[in-house]
């Protein structure tokens, strides 16, 4: 059973990964729509598969391509960085020019038998209709406006968002049988009562379509004063509002106040218009920033934080003007909005038409019988989850009248309301199996730091947002043609390129096992945690080279590596202490062999000297070139004062590698025993495995051969050796010292001073890949082992590696490139192409090669 440390690291692990996480733009969405995705296709040119994407969620992708308050854009993570993604504009794009009709999903199942009853037509009475309609239930939609679209059209200009794009959209109602009974009041034409009789259940879809004006004002209800909810419906079906004069001031800061004081400079007959916000700044206004440049371009006049002192009127009663005075500040000390003003400082405007634009309300008036419980603020009391009230269990409530904000919130509630009818009316509970962030938006736990995000990310080209052409301000204020031109495809390309398509993963990227096993950690180890690692295949555990490159790539720094090598350790107490890969096998040949007599030897330092220090050339060195071993102690001897004495030994590695930690303890005591005997102060090692071990439980001091020699030098006859040689050599670092930095600076010293021309890896240093010998995977998995070398080789950009590891150095030469070690180098001729040959030996020839640098060792002593 795995210790609570290793359990509670995977809890951590599976609390907080970010792998499976969602991309903000796409948790965001209410409606989970795949932003990431759809931008993504529109980048590639592929807008036909970007509006099917669009279309699995939306069924207004053109309206909400140019209206939506866009909260993936609001969390878009380049716009930590510069901008965010047009992700509306894009989503417009799509719409505009591959939505075709021909391809819209109209599937249904067959009938139910059962009525659904829908009050309001806007987008959450729409969506509902469509979702209960495609489920088999018979739908009635009954809407008070003569048109489609709810507040969402009468609230919205025509400029913004023109009515043959709802109309377009709105079809699809039609063509799945919804029945829609326009300019059908309910409580008016058919009581609320009667849908209750007729229907099986009930959703409440109204929007708020009952105005605000301050009536703590003195003729507050003069003629000329108007509410913005009547004012932007007259204009909406009209493109005119009878009540206008020539000189408008609008009241408010939000987009409704710019949508009331742009639509006013569309209005015949109008001159002037005035905006009056409390705010002081247009940065701290409510309204969208490009709103605000809207009305600027549209020659509003801005009267920034001013309130009303008084409303004056004329002798008939008829606004004629407007004192408003200056505002201190909005909130008082606890942060309670209190607007406080300067009474000094007043100014008078002259104006004969004052719009409220500061809140509308819930019209609740069908539910004369109020059966209905209300909220403070006039919205329905319901469930956010099911969308059930509170006072009716057939009635559901969604969009303006329950929670909802704005037109994507609206149809979350109307999809979340739909599935909750559904199972209302199958007899099963609304609740089980469901979660707010599965059907609305939520914030994600995906968040890459700066230095995580992809390569190029911020090159030149992809820093500047792109925006959509509009009409000129002067031009476009004569009716009410749309303003904001479609995105032309060079825009949509460059602008869906910018993308930076977030997602963590950056693990499942950089391991190949990983790959083979899991869509990311999170998934393994909730695995793990659930069945137990003794239920699941040991081969996961044995499979990973140990390298620890997953967290190297972690924003979270999860360290995955000791989770597998605590499940190794389980797999050998559970197995007798021996591996449960029968591939090991061959580990356990090389460690009775490794520390059998004839392959190990202990030398103290040559006659008449202290051994001060002890040379421990590791295993792979000695099988691979015993010349090079006798010649690199030759030389440490000479530099050293004679001091240096040997030890060929196994360190212990393979078997703590394998998790066999008390055999582990067995075979290091045996070397710490030979380095006691020798009395050495220092452990001179040229195995970077070797130093790892060493370091964590040597008496002695440990220094890597490859930081040593940059102090003591290299021998003076090979001193620029490699001057003019043809070869440019890559280097390769071992990933067992990724985090040691004076040793991969003492390997390009070395190679400097020889002559050679070195060209670095993108992935070097601490940033190397394993090589595939580690973690023992060659005997277990090879098929493994095997890609992660040929990847590695591959990455040469030269053909020539060198490498100061011999393991390493035969992986490389197995991916198929040629490989040195850099004693080949330290101590051997000028190294040229016409010198390549493969140097990789089977393991008798390394065995015998390791015999021979044994008696290499014992000559100097």
């Amino acid at each position: 059973m795995l210790n609570e440390v290793i359990v509670e690291k995977m809890k951590d692990l599976v609390e907080n990964c970010m792998g499976d996480s969602q991309a903000a733009c796409k948790s965001n969405c209410p409606m989970n729509t795949d932003v990431k995705k759809y931008v993504n296709l529109i980048g590639q040119g592929n807008g036909e598969e970007a509006i099917k994407v669009i279309r699995e969620k939306l069924f207004l992708p053109g309206t909400l391509g140019r209206i939506c308050a866009h909260p993936c854009e609001q969390n878009c993570r380049r716009g930590d960085e510069d901008s965010s993604i047009a992700i509306a504009s894009l989503k417009r794009y799509a719409a505009d020019n591959f939505d075709n009709e021909a391809n819209w999903d109209l599937s249904k199942e067959s009938s139910k038998g059962k009525k659904v009853a829908i009050v309001g037509a806007g987008p959450a009475g729409a969506q509902a209709a469509i979702d209960l309609s495609k489920q088999g239930y018979d739908v009635t939609i009954f809407e008070k406006l003569p048109v489609f679209g709810g507040m969402m059209r009468i609230g919205i200009p025509e400029y913004r968002l023109p009515r043959e794009v709802i109309d377009k959209e709105y079809a699809i109602l039609k063509k799945l049988g919804v029945e829609v009974k326009l300019s059908t009041e309910v409580g008016k034409d058919i009581s609320f009562e009667e849908l209750e009789k007729n229907y099986d259940a009930i959703l409440v879809a109204v929007g708020k379509q009952s105005g605000r004006v301050d009536r703590s004002l003195e003729n507050h209800d003069a003629k000329g004063v108007f509410h913005a909810a009547e004012y932007l419906k007259e204009i909406s079906l009209t493109k005119n509002f009878q009540g206008a004069g020539k000189r408008v001031a609008v009241i408010g800061g939000g987009d409704v106040a710019m949508d009331c004081a742009r639509s006013s400079k569309r209005v015949p007959g109008v001159d002037v218009v005035y905006s009056v916000p409390l705010e002081a700044t247009f940065e701290k206004m409510a309204s969208s920033n490009h709103e605000i440049h809207g009305a600027i371009e549209e020659s509003v006049e801005f009267k920034l934080g001013n309130g009303i002192s008084r409303i004056i009127v004329d002798e008939n009663n008829r606004v004629s003007g407007l004192e408003i005075k200056k505002c201190l500040g909005l909130f008082d000390e606890n942060g309670n909005f209190n607007p406080q003003f300067d009474e000094n400082q007043k100014e008078i405007i002259e104006i004969d038409t004052l719009v409220f634009a500061i809140g509308q309300g819930v019209d609740n008036s069908f539910d004369n019988a109020g059966k209905l419980a209300t909220r403070r603020n006039g919205t329905f009391e319901s469930d956010k989850l099911t969308m059930q009230s509170a006072t009716n269990e057939k009635v559901f409530v969604a969009g303006d009248c329950a929670n909802a904000f704005i037109v994507i919130e609206a149809m979350a509630e109307g999809r979340r309301a739909a599935k909750s009818i559904d199972r209302f009316l199958d007899g099963k509970d609304l609740l089980e199996g469901r979660a707010i962030e599965n059907e609305g938006g939520y914030k994600s736990k995906l968040y890459l730091p700066t230095e995580y995000l992809p390569e190029g990310w911020d090159a030149a080209e992809k820093v500047e947002r792109m925006s959509p052409n509009t009409t000129d301000g002067s031009d476009r204020i004569k009716d009410f043609s749309e303003v904001e031109m479609v995105f032309t495809k060079e825009q949509a390309l460059k602008e869906a390129n910018r993308c930076l398509q977030c997602e963590c993963k950056l693990c499942m990227k950089e391991c190949i096992m990983l790959n083979d096993y899991t869509d990311c950690p999170k998934t393994l180890f909730q695995e793990y945690l659930e069945k137990g690692c003794e239920e699941m295949d040991a081969k996961i555990a044995y499979s990973c080279n140990m390298c620890d490159q997953c967290t190297l790539k972690c924003p979270k720094d999860f360290e995955i590596k000791a989770n597998f090598g605590a499940m190794r350790s389980e797999y050998i107490k559970e197995n007798g202490g021996k591996s449960p890969m029968s591939g090991h096998k061959a580990i356990e040949m090389h460690q009775y062999l490794g520390y059998s007599k004839m392959f190990n030897t202990t030398n103290a330092a040559p006659s008449g000297k202290k051994t001060k220090y002890v040379f421990f050339p590791g295993c792979s060195l000695p099988s691979y070139n015993s010349e090079a071993v006798g010649n690199i102690l030759d030389h440490l001897q000479d530099k050293l004062g004679g001091e240096v004495g040997s030890l060929l030994k196994c360190c212990g590695k393979p078997p703590k590698a394998l998790g066999q930690d008390d055999l582990f303890k067995e075979r290091f005591k045996s070397v710490q025993k030979e380095l006691d005997k020798l009395e050495a102060e220092t452990v001179i090692v040229a195995c970077q495995s070797c130093f790892g071990i060493f370091n964590a439980y040597a008496k002695q001091n440990v220094i890597s051969l490859w930081e040593l020699l940059p102090e003591i030098g290299l021998p003076e006859s090979q001193i620029g050796v490699g001057k003019e040689s043809d070869v440019v050599f890559n280097i390769h670092d071992s990933c067992s010292i990724r985090k040691q930095t004076k040793i991969h600076d003492g390997i390009r010293w070395i190679m400097n001073e020889l002559g050679y021309n070195v060209e670095e890896l993108e992935n070097s240093r601490e940033k190397t890949r394993c090589c595939g010998f580690g973690g023992m995977i060659v005997p277990a998995v090879p098929d493994v082992a095997k890609r992660v070398m040929e990847r590695r080789a591959t990455e040469t950009t030269t053909g020539h590696m060198v490498t100061y590891c011999a393991a390493c150095r035969e992986s490389m030469e197995k991916g198929n490139t040629d490989a040195l070690h850099i004693l080949d180098l330290v101590f051997g001729e000028k190294y040229t192409k016409a010198k390549v040959q493969a140097r990789n030996a089977g393991p008798v020839k390394q065995w015998m090669t390791r015999y021979k640098s044994k008696m290499e060792l014992n000559k100097r002593k």
